[in-house]
Protein backbone atom coordinates (compact mmCIF):
# COMPACT_ATOMS: atom_id res chain seq x y z
CA UNK A 1 0.00 0.00 0.00
CA UNK A 2 1.51 3.42 -0.99
CA UNK A 3 1.45 6.31 1.58
CA UNK A 4 -0.49 8.48 0.24
CA UNK A 5 -3.27 5.64 0.15
CA UNK A 6 -2.05 5.18 3.99
CA UNK A 7 -2.53 9.09 4.32
CA UNK A 8 -6.45 9.09 2.62
CA UNK A 9 -7.56 6.08 4.23
CA UNK A 10 -5.67 5.48 7.72
CA UNK A 11 -5.32 9.50 8.94
CA UNK A 12 -7.71 11.74 7.23
CA UNK A 13 -10.66 9.99 8.61
CA UNK A 14 -9.24 10.66 12.25
CA UNK A 15 -7.99 14.19 11.55
CA UNK A 16 -11.16 14.87 10.20
CA UNK A 17 -13.20 13.39 13.15
CA UNK A 18 -10.97 15.71 15.50
CA UNK A 19 -11.58 18.71 13.19
CA UNK A 20 -15.32 17.84 13.50
CA UNK A 21 -15.53 17.82 16.92
CA UNK A 22 -13.00 20.25 18.03
CA UNK A 23 -14.12 22.53 15.85
CA UNK A 24 -17.47 22.36 16.85
CA UNK A 25 -15.98 23.27 20.68
CA UNK A 26 -14.35 25.93 19.92
CA UNK A 27 -17.31 27.29 17.70
CA UNK A 28 -20.17 27.08 19.87
CA UNK A 29 -17.81 28.43 23.06
CA UNK A 30 -16.84 31.64 20.89
CA UNK A 31 -19.58 32.41 18.28
CA UNK A 32 -22.71 31.32 19.60
CA UNK A 33 -24.15 34.21 17.88
CA UNK A 34 -23.13 32.66 14.66
CA UNK A 35 -24.64 29.35 15.14
CA UNK A 36 -27.01 30.06 12.81
CA UNK A 37 -28.18 28.98 9.32
CA UNK A 38 -28.52 32.50 8.29
CA UNK A 39 -31.94 32.21 7.19
CA UNK A 40 -32.67 34.13 3.67
CA UNK A 41 -36.67 33.55 4.13
CA UNK A 42 -37.50 36.88 4.21
CA UNK A 43 -35.40 37.95 1.12
CA UNK A 44 -36.95 34.95 -1.05
CA UNK A 45 -39.40 32.15 0.21
CA UNK A 46 -41.07 30.53 -2.68
CA UNK A 47 -37.84 28.74 -3.99
CA UNK A 48 -36.51 28.01 -1.21
CA UNK A 49 -39.15 26.13 0.34
CA UNK A 50 -39.28 24.00 -2.43
CA UNK A 51 -35.83 23.52 -2.38
CA UNK A 52 -34.95 22.78 0.72
CA UNK A 53 -37.76 20.30 1.41
CA UNK A 54 -36.55 18.56 -1.64
CA UNK A 55 -32.45 18.93 -0.45
CA UNK A 56 -33.59 17.76 3.21
CA UNK A 57 -35.91 15.56 2.45
CA UNK A 58 -33.67 13.69 0.23
CA UNK A 59 -30.62 13.96 2.69
CA UNK A 60 -32.26 12.64 5.70
CA UNK A 61 -33.23 9.71 3.14
CA UNK A 62 -29.44 8.87 2.03
CA UNK A 63 -27.81 9.06 5.43
CA UNK A 64 -30.29 6.73 6.16
CA UNK A 65 -29.33 4.44 3.71
CA UNK A 66 -25.85 5.11 4.14
CA UNK A 67 -26.32 4.06 8.09
CA UNK A 68 -27.89 0.82 6.71
CA UNK A 69 -25.02 0.11 4.12
CA UNK A 70 -22.51 0.95 6.14
CA UNK A 71 -23.08 0.69 9.63
CA UNK A 72 -25.09 -2.67 9.37
CA UNK A 73 -23.24 -5.89 8.92
CA UNK A 74 -24.50 -7.83 6.00
CA UNK A 75 -24.68 -11.04 8.19
CA UNK A 76 -27.35 -8.34 10.47
CA UNK A 77 -29.24 -8.17 7.52
CA UNK A 78 -29.51 -11.68 6.55
CA UNK A 79 -30.39 -12.46 9.57
CA UNK A 80 -34.04 -10.87 9.40
CA UNK A 81 -34.86 -12.64 6.24
CA UNK A 82 -33.17 -10.00 3.80
CA UNK A 83 -30.56 -11.49 1.69
CA UNK A 84 -28.41 -10.01 -0.74
CA UNK A 85 -29.83 -9.78 -3.88
CA UNK A 86 -33.10 -8.08 -2.29
CA UNK A 87 -30.97 -5.27 -0.03
CA UNK A 88 -29.58 -4.59 -3.70
CA UNK A 89 -32.76 -3.66 -5.00
CA UNK A 90 -33.91 -1.88 -1.99
CA UNK A 91 -30.65 0.22 -1.80
CA UNK A 92 -30.67 0.65 -5.76
CA UNK A 93 -33.99 2.63 -5.65
CA UNK A 94 -33.78 4.29 -2.34
CA UNK A 95 -30.65 5.57 -3.28
CA UNK A 96 -31.55 6.98 -6.91
CA UNK A 97 -35.11 8.14 -5.39
CA UNK A 98 -32.85 9.76 -2.46
CA UNK A 99 -29.80 10.94 -4.86
CA UNK A 100 -32.76 12.91 -7.49
CA UNK A 101 -34.00 14.91 -4.80
CA UNK A 102 -30.83 16.16 -3.24
CA UNK A 103 -29.69 17.09 -6.86
CA UNK A 104 -33.22 18.68 -7.60
CA UNK A 105 -33.01 20.55 -4.22
CA UNK A 106 -29.45 21.36 -4.83
CA UNK A 107 -30.13 22.88 -8.08
CA UNK A 108 -33.00 24.95 -6.91
CA UNK A 109 -30.80 26.30 -3.51
CA UNK A 110 -28.14 27.28 -6.34
CA UNK A 111 -30.37 28.81 -9.16
CA UNK A 112 -32.02 30.91 -5.99
CA UNK A 113 -28.72 32.13 -4.31
CA UNK A 114 -26.84 32.98 -8.37
CA UNK A 115 -30.21 34.59 -9.44
CA UNK A 116 -31.57 36.73 -6.72
CA UNK A 117 -29.62 39.64 -6.06
CA UNK A 118 -30.45 40.14 -2.35
CA UNK A 119 -29.75 36.22 -1.46
CA UNK A 120 -26.65 36.64 -3.61
CA UNK A 121 -25.12 39.35 -1.40
CA UNK A 122 -25.45 37.54 1.95
CA UNK A 123 -23.77 34.96 0.11
CA UNK A 124 -19.95 34.59 1.51
CA UNK A 125 -17.19 32.77 0.06
CA UNK A 126 -17.60 29.75 2.89
CA UNK A 127 -21.33 28.80 1.62
CA UNK A 128 -19.40 29.26 -1.82
CA UNK A 129 -16.86 26.56 -1.10
CA UNK A 130 -19.76 24.73 0.73
CA UNK A 131 -22.44 24.30 -1.87
CA UNK A 132 -19.29 23.43 -3.98
CA UNK A 133 -18.31 20.45 -1.44
CA UNK A 134 -21.53 19.75 -1.01
CA UNK A 135 -21.95 19.17 -5.25
CA UNK A 136 -19.39 16.85 -5.53
CA UNK A 137 -20.24 14.81 -3.16
CA UNK A 138 -23.68 14.60 -4.01
CA UNK A 139 -22.60 14.09 -7.34
CA UNK A 140 -20.15 11.25 -6.68
CA UNK A 141 -22.66 9.76 -4.48
CA UNK A 142 -25.58 9.39 -6.84
CA UNK A 143 -22.38 8.41 -9.59
CA UNK A 144 -21.63 5.25 -6.96
CA UNK A 145 -25.81 4.53 -6.71
CA UNK A 146 -26.07 4.29 -10.76
CA UNK A 147 -23.33 2.09 -11.05
CA UNK A 148 -24.29 -0.30 -8.84
CA UNK A 149 -27.49 -0.29 -10.36
CA UNK A 150 -25.79 -1.76 -13.57
CA UNK A 151 -23.33 -3.49 -12.08
CA UNK A 152 -22.57 -3.72 -8.45
CA UNK A 153 -19.82 -1.71 -6.53
CA UNK A 154 -19.50 -4.25 -3.20
CA UNK A 155 -18.98 -1.89 -1.03
CA UNK A 156 -20.08 -3.51 1.49
CA UNK A 157 -17.08 -5.68 0.78
CA UNK A 158 -14.80 -2.74 1.34
CA UNK A 159 -16.19 0.38 2.25
CA UNK A 160 -18.06 -1.09 5.11
CA UNK A 161 -15.83 -3.23 7.21
CA UNK A 162 -13.41 0.03 6.84
CA UNK A 163 -15.50 2.71 7.85
CA UNK A 164 -16.56 0.01 11.12
CA UNK A 165 -12.96 -0.28 11.37
CA UNK A 166 -12.24 3.46 12.28
CA UNK A 167 -14.68 3.50 14.93
CA UNK A 168 -13.25 0.66 16.38
CA UNK A 169 -10.06 2.19 16.15
CA UNK A 170 -8.90 -0.98 13.94
CA UNK A 171 -8.51 0.98 10.43
CA UNK A 172 -7.84 -1.02 7.29
CA UNK A 173 -6.72 1.50 5.05
CA UNK A 174 -6.29 -1.38 1.84
CA UNK A 175 -9.73 -2.21 2.02
CA UNK A 176 -10.64 1.22 0.53
CA UNK A 177 -7.61 1.09 -1.74
CA UNK A 178 -9.51 -1.71 -3.49
CA UNK A 179 -12.59 -0.24 -3.69
CA UNK A 180 -13.32 1.60 -7.18
CA UNK A 181 -12.17 4.70 -7.87
CA UNK A 182 -15.30 6.85 -7.31
CA UNK A 183 -16.23 5.54 -4.54
CA UNK A 184 -12.33 6.41 -3.30
CA UNK A 185 -13.35 9.96 -4.25
CA UNK A 186 -16.43 10.08 -2.51
CA UNK A 187 -15.29 8.95 0.35
CA UNK A 188 -12.22 11.47 0.25
CA UNK A 189 -14.52 14.46 -0.49
CA UNK A 190 -17.39 13.40 2.41
CA UNK A 191 -14.27 13.83 5.16
CA UNK A 192 -13.21 17.16 3.78
CA UNK A 193 -16.73 18.50 4.21
CA UNK A 194 -16.53 17.02 7.47
CA UNK A 195 -13.73 19.41 8.56
CA UNK A 196 -15.23 22.26 7.05
CA UNK A 197 -18.73 21.47 8.70
CA UNK A 198 -17.91 23.25 12.34
CA UNK A 199 -16.64 26.41 10.29
CA UNK A 200 -19.86 26.53 8.14
CA UNK A 201 -23.68 27.39 8.63
CA UNK A 202 -24.07 23.55 8.51
CA UNK A 203 -23.72 23.65 12.38
CA UNK A 204 -26.93 24.59 12.40
CA UNK A 205 -27.94 21.40 11.83
CA UNK A 206 -27.65 20.45 16.03
CA UNK A 207 -29.84 23.51 16.74
CA UNK A 208 -33.53 22.37 17.65
CA UNK A 209 -36.05 25.38 18.79
CA UNK A 210 -37.35 23.37 21.85
CA UNK A 211 -37.85 26.87 23.34
CA UNK A 212 -39.97 28.11 20.85
CA UNK A 213 -43.15 26.11 22.31
CA UNK A 214 -42.46 27.63 25.57
CA UNK A 215 -41.98 31.25 24.36
CA UNK A 216 -44.39 33.82 25.24
CA UNK A 217 -46.04 36.12 22.47
CA UNK A 218 -44.77 39.20 21.20
CA UNK A 219 -47.02 42.58 21.56
CA UNK A 220 -46.96 44.61 18.01
CA UNK A 221 -47.74 47.82 18.14
CA UNK A 222 -48.26 50.62 15.75
CA UNK A 223 -45.22 53.53 15.95
CA UNK A 224 -48.34 56.27 16.10
CA UNK A 225 -49.83 54.28 18.93
CA UNK A 226 -51.12 56.53 21.77
CA UNK A 227 -50.34 54.97 25.17
CA UNK A 228 -52.66 52.56 26.81
CA UNK A 229 -54.11 52.27 22.88
CA UNK A 230 -52.50 52.32 19.49
CA UNK A 231 -53.82 54.87 16.66
CA UNK A 232 -57.24 53.84 14.99
CA UNK A 233 -58.20 52.23 17.94
CA UNK A 234 -56.82 48.98 17.10
CA UNK A 235 -55.82 46.97 20.46
CA UNK A 236 -52.43 45.16 19.78
CA UNK A 237 -52.22 42.13 18.96
CA UNK A 238 -50.06 38.77 19.91
CA UNK A 239 -47.66 37.09 17.51
CA UNK A 240 -45.96 34.07 18.26
CA UNK A 241 -41.88 34.67 18.47
CA UNK A 242 -39.92 32.82 15.58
Amino acid sequence: MERGELLLYGVLPYAAIAVFLVGHWWRYRTDQVGWTARSTQILESRMLRVGSLAFHVGALAAIGGHVLGILVPASWTDSVGVNEDAYHVISVIGGLTAGIAVVLGLLVLVYRRTTNHRVRRTTTRMDVAVFAMLAVAIVTGLWVTVLNAVDETHYREHVAPWFRGILTLDPQPERMAEAPLILQIHVTQVWFLYALWPFSRLVHVWSIPVDWFRRSPILYRSRGAAVGRPAGGRRPHAASRR
